[in-house]
């Protein structure tokens, strides 16, 4: 806890909580003494976090984004609020966008200090997909019920337990030949861990970080085939990567994406194609306090898993 600002006994309320970045928050939020109201659309899914604190120190609550009663009811006496409920598919204006500024709205007549609105680089009103636009009016409605909310824009995030070094890393240990997606889009991986730090440290300073809106980034940029090779090397697997050109990765998308499951669809080629780095023209992660830490420290150890024979290699080969 050293350097870390104290949150003992603030009670924080997490909307979206039980998910990828919910998990890795609540460790940070929870060592760092605060309690933790972890909301959810069905609390099952966030059996796990309780676990993580001491006696009464997690909540779990169900909610609906999109119905204000709900949603002042799980915000209730909470000093901080943070919104981590996003979508890909469905009613994205009303889970991303009105859905933002009803929590918004609901933190502040609760009587919150600080609202935290993590949004996605690439938030724009005019952007190609709907996912960017309703971001963008998300990032809008909630500074319009509270101005003083702080708006975090990551970068794609990474983890031991993500789904996208996770998933690449799947598809080439499965594969001798895999298709590469806009491989010279650019990305900027953020540590989930760092993106946790972050959000923390606005909770602990609000009237710093009130009203102003952040790009976070990891410490390198990378194109997706420069990505893959990563992991094909930290998998120890031989594979061919083959570059499509844009347009047979759009048709594509296009063909294949409607389907369960289908590895691509036509919203998440268009935001893979427009790359994911910081612009430079808004404050970064630094300005939060953290020094973000690159993928290479964890890359090796883990795509162990994905290696021939896996962790147990060395004893097999010995």
């Amino acid at each position: 806890m050293a350097g870390k600002i104290d949150l003992t006994g603030k009670l924080v309320t997490v909307l979206g909580g039980s998910g990828f970045v919910g998990s890795h928050l609540a460790q940070e939020l929870l060592a760092r003494g605060a309690r933790l109201r972890v909301a959810c659309r069905t609390t099952e899914t966030a059996g796990r976090i309780k676990p993580l604190g001491n006696m009464g120190q997690v909540q779990l609550a169900r909610f609906d984004m999109a119905d204000a009663a709900s949603l002042a009811r799980v915000v209730a006496g909470s000093q901080a609020v943070v919104n981590l409920v996003g979508a890909f598919s469905g009613d994205l204006d009303a889970v991303q966008g009105r859905g933002a500024g009803l929590a918004a709205a609901a933190a502040r007549a609760a009587g919150a200090s600080a609202f935290v609105q993590v949004s996605a680089i690439g938030a724009d009103s005019e952007g190609a997909t709907a996912y960017a636009r309703s971001k963008a009016a998300g990032e809008a409605a909630v500074l319009a019920a509270f101005p003083q909310a702080t708006i975090l824009r990551p970068s794609v995030l990474f983890g031991p337990d993500d789904k996208f070094l996770n998933l690449f890393g799947g598809l080439i240990a499965a594969f001798p030949v895999m298709p590469v997606f806009a491989p010279t889009a650019r990305m900027q991986p953020l540590f989930v861990d760092d993106l946790a730090e972050a959000i923390a440290n606005v909770l602990a300073e609000p009237a710093a970080h009130g009203g102003k809106t952040y790009e976070l980034g990891g410490p390198e940029q990378v194109s997706v085939l420069e990505l893959n090779q990563r992991i094909a090397a930290a998998a120890e697997r031989q594979v061919l990567l083959a570059e499509l050109p844009d347009g047979l990765s759009g048709l594509f998308a296009a063909l294949t994406g409607w389907l369960p499951g289908a590895p691509l669809t036509r919203q998440q080629w268009q935001l893979l194609k427009a790359g994911n780095v910081v612009s430079g023209a808004l404050p970064g992660i630094a300005a939060l306090g953290v020094n973000p830490r690159p993928l290479g420290l964890y890359l090796d150890r883990w795509m162990t898993r994905f290696r021939k024979h896996g962790r147990f290699r060395d004893r097999l080969s010995g």
